[in-house]
């Protein structure tokens, strides 16, 4: 999804020519995806995680881009902030051990990263907002000085006409505008892929759709923006409004649907409406065209690499997305991109491991459940987990045909473990690694402590001791930063009482 381009300036004609190129793509697209065989193989899962780099006084730091260079690793790339860095994992299979080889990986890759930045006097934070943002850390200057990043940010604001308006509703309610979209920069997220044949596709999607929701709700982790005490999962809001590219347009009552979003609709027939989808509502920000005979190379039984299509369907920032892979034999992913980035590996483990459980065992008779529950409550239940987390009430199917129900996420979670669970052996995972990862999951959410809860409740504690805001949630950074080098997950963390320093 990260293709890299090396130019950020266009004309009129590259639009007209890389609209001609997505239209052929999808073409060739669809001649791949009806091709017996295409896709098919081993279930696979891999992750991607972002994180910030912060200074001794727990500041965000720009130095991204220094230390992806000086590691010259495929694992590790610069994000769209300065101050925010990736890793990514291999791909391995679903079936036997799968998180614990995927922690494995990002134990070591996020190791080297934290040496590079420690050399450099910089800490590394697994978190999905830093608490210690403050308002100029957002300008021009934020962006990340390479030509993909330097693209998406004059596309944004081409197609936007207007500033950008944030305006978020929470305990401390807040409204600003700014003149660029660098507070897209603001969020980090742990992102899934799982691999999915093309005839199951749209019954992994659809449940991934469901389950998104409920597994938010216990993994919120950014409930502090710019000093406001907001949503559980701030992220969800700041990053929709950070690069709504929709010029504001008082003057109609319908608007396209966001670039960044939950989604339109369930999917009715595979991957290739998504993608119709993407290209048919949302313009080219990066219209970089390539010279391979798409339609050629598909006619001929070969894997064209689609390169307009990956790189158009890169911009749209839906929550869960396809994607379509040339490597090899090529394949189809879901990417599950809701998940926050920390507390620690093993609570981004487990909730990826509930996701996943989830998603396989609802696929199964999730088209029988679909009539019953309307697409738009399922949207609604994704914004009131990012608001609410584990106390939003959340509406949920009973049984084919009949009405679904509301249901509190911590009640709804914590009966649907046993089918997670089933869905995670059916699919090969081994036994007690399962339930290592789900009892992590399950502890937290019968406690009721989130990465949001405890990031409240400790500035509560550093505020009821006479600490300004600023001061407070300095020391909560560090507090987390110390815990989260301690490796227990995050509903073993100590809340401070009044008397914490």
């Amino acid at each position: 999804m990260g293709i890299e381009i090396q130019q950020d300036h266009f004309r009129t004609v590259d639009y007209g020519l890389f609209k001609a190129r997505l239209q052929q793509n999808l073409t060739a697209l669809e001649m791949v995806l009806s091709r017996p065989g295409f896709g098919l193989g081993e279930t696979t899962i891999g992750t991607e995680l972002e994180m910030f780099l912060v200074d001794r006084e727990a500041r965000p730091v720009p130095i991204g881009p220094e230390i992806a260079s000086a590691e010259a690793s495929p694992m590790i790339t610069p994000e769209m902030g300065a101050f925010d860095i990736e890793l990514s994992t291999q791909a391995v299979p679903l079936a036997g051990r799968p998180f614990s080889a995927l922690r494995e990986q990002m134990r070591a890759t996020a190791e080297a990263i934290r040496l590079r930045a420690a050399a450099r006097g910089a800490r590394v934070v697994p978190v999905s907002i830093l608490p210690t943002f403050q308002r100029q850390d957002f300008n021009p200057g934020t962006i990340t000085n390479l030509p993909r990043y330097r693209a998406l940010a004059a596309g944004l604001t081409r197609l936007r006409k207007a500033p950008f308006h944030i305006r978020i509703d929470g305990a401390e309610p807040l409204e600003l505008m700014s003149d660029d979209p660098a507070m897209e920069a603001a969020n980090t997220a742990f992102q899934v892929h799982l691999r999915a044949a093309p005839d199951a596709f749209a019954r992994l999607f659809n449940a991934a759709m469901m389950m998104t929701a409920p597994v938010l709700a216990a993994s919120g982790n950014s409930p502090i923006f710019l000093g406001h005490r907001l949503w559980h999962e701030t992220r969800v809001a700041v990053f929709k409004q950070a690069g709504d590219d929709r010029p504001p347009d008082p003057d109609t009552d319908w608007k396209k649907p966001a670039r960044i979003g939950f989604g339109t609709g369930w999917v009715r027939d595979g991957a290739a409406e998504l993608f119709m989808e993407s290209v048919a509502l949302h313009e080219p920000i990066l219209p970089v065209c390539c010279d391979e005979d798409v339609l050629a190379c598909a006619r001929a039984g070969g894997v064209p690499q689609l390169h307009e299509l990956r790189l158009h369907h890169g911009t749209v920032w839906n929550w869960n997305r396809p994607v379509y892979d040339p490597a090899g034999d090529g394949h189809l992913r879901i990417e599950l991109r809701a998940l926050p980035s920390g507390p620690t590996l093993d609570d981004m483990l487990a909730n990826g491991s509930f996701l996943l459980g989830g998603i396989l065992a609802l696929a199964p008779a999730v088209s029988e459940l679909l009539p019953s529950f309307p697409f738009g409550l399922a949207a609604r239940n994704f914004y009131h987990a990012a608001q609410f987390g584990l106390d939003a009430e959340l509406v949920w199917p009973t049984a084919p045909g009949a009405p679904p129900r509301g249901i509190r996420a911590r009640d709804l979670l914590l009966s649907l473990l046993p089918q997670v669970e089933e869905g995670l052996l059916a699919a090969g995972v081994d036994g007690a690694e399962a339930r290592r990862f789900l009892e992590i999951f399950e502890r937290r959410v019968a406690r009721g402590v989130t990465g949001a809860v405890w990031q409240l409740r400790t500035l509560e504690a550093m505020e009821a001791r006479g600490a300004p805001r600023a001061e407070a949630l300095r020391r909560m950074l560090e507090r987390y930063m110390a815990e989260v080098d301690s490796g227990q997950p995050v509903h073993a963390w100590a809340i401070p009482g009044a008397g914490a320093t």
